[in-house]
């Protein structure tokens, strides 16, 4: 079923399951955005398609993240719906909050130092990955980018947004033409949603 070809684009075939999580992905993100919690409900439906896709395309290292991301995702709905009494907004619901400069260094920094040990040790494991570091790259940022989004940061805008542009580029090297569209309508989503957090933060200050 995942191999099921639906239409093709500039001569690539785009398969069902392309499909199926690009509307997932995009209904996640854009839930996210307006700030709300129904986004973690679509969120468990989308990491369980990302698992089937990257399996077919052999990203490994994505691949792997799904049983990450779903943990983060459940511990995001938890927080978001039962926050702290001194975190809470008006409506009951997780404020949103800032890191500061030096939680952002350590955070690029740990992005980095992950990527580099992941992307060697996934070279060695799994030689059929096309680009195990550029995959490994996109894979730290998306679990720092999950993370920080879990926690209501409105940093994790700026991290989805690099998340974007590299997975443009990986889906591009391999060969992907319809994946690309949707990261850039993602791209979109992450800058309308990095306004809209901003507005939410001064609000709630």
């Amino acid at each position: 079923m995942i191999d099921t070809v639906i239409f093709t684009l500039a001569g690539r075939p785009v398969l069902l399951i392309d499909l199926i999580s690009s509307i997932l992905g995009l209904a996640c993100v854009f839930l996210a955005g307006r700030n709300s919690k129904y986004n973690f409900w679509v969120g468990y439906l989308y990491t369980a398609a990302l698992f089937l896709l990257f399996w077919n395309r052999n990203l490994y290292a994505s691949l792997l993240l799904q049983p990450v991301s779903l943990a983060i995702n459940i511990m995001g709905h938890y927080r978001w719906t039962h926050p702290r009494q001194t975190e809470a907004a008006e409506d009951g619901s997780l404020k949103v909050s800032m890191l500061g400069w030096t939680e952002r260094a350590f955070c690029l920094g740990a992005v980095l130092v992950v990527a580099l040990l992941w992307g060697w040790t996934l070279d060695r494991l799994f030689p059929a990955d096309p680009h195990p570091y550029l995959d490994c790259l996109v894979t730290a940022l998306i679990l720092l980018a999950q993370l920080l989004s879990s926690l209501k940061k409105w940093d994790c805008w700026m991290v989805w947004l690099l998340v974007n542009v590299t997975q443009i580029i990986l889906h591009i090297s391999v060969g992907n033409v319809f994946m690309p569209i949707v990261c850039a309508l993602y791209l979109i989503n992450g800058l309308w949603s990095l306004w809209t957090w901003m507005k939410l933060y001064k609000n709630e200050a």
